[in-house]
């Protein structure tokens, strides 16, 4: 079972990007995490960070028929990644947002997401535990789902 853990752009920088937001773990910390966590969970990780749209939605598609479930932390695309949000719409597995901080909570321009009606779900607020919470309801999904099939 493969789950995509995407990065949307900027979050290379986590640990130097307004830690007292973030706080200072870097992505390489928390993709460790995850990576330590998927073998607990039994599932494989395909992880990777963009700054480009284009590059995450061309990572759903080449993995439409292969992956089982996706985590999105679209960061900077949330409110304006349209082509990012008709890509998930089309995939055939669970899709989860994530974000490290509460949105709702910040400046009244990020509390919108364009991201969110097409996703199953959206963690948020949780700092770097957002991804942890997120790998694991989303790896409950994929097996129920894939019992639901056998």
């Amino acid at each position: 079972m493969k789950i995509l853990v995407l990065h949307g752009p900027n979050l290379n920088l986590f640990g130097r990007r307004e830690p007292h937001i973030y706080g200072t773990m870097t992505l390489a910390e928390i993709n460790a995490k995850l990576t330590a966590l998927s073998q607990d969970l039994g599932v494989e990780l395909d992880i990777m960070q963009s700054n480009h749209e284009g590059d995450l939605v061309d990572k759903l598609h080449e993995n439409i028929d292969s992956a089982s479930g996706a985590l999105l932390n679209p960061a900077g695309l949330t409110q304006f990644g349209v082509s990012l949000h008709d890509a998930i719409k089309a995939m055939p597995f669970p899709v989860l947002e994530i974000h490290m901080s509460n949105i709702a909570a910040r400046e009244e321009w990020r509390s919108h997401s364009i991201i969110s009606p097409a996703v199953k779900a959206t963690i948020q607020g949780l700092g770097w535990r957002s991804y942890t919470m997120g790998l694991r309801a989303v790896t409950e999904l994929a097996k129920e789902a894939s019992a639901a099939k056998a």
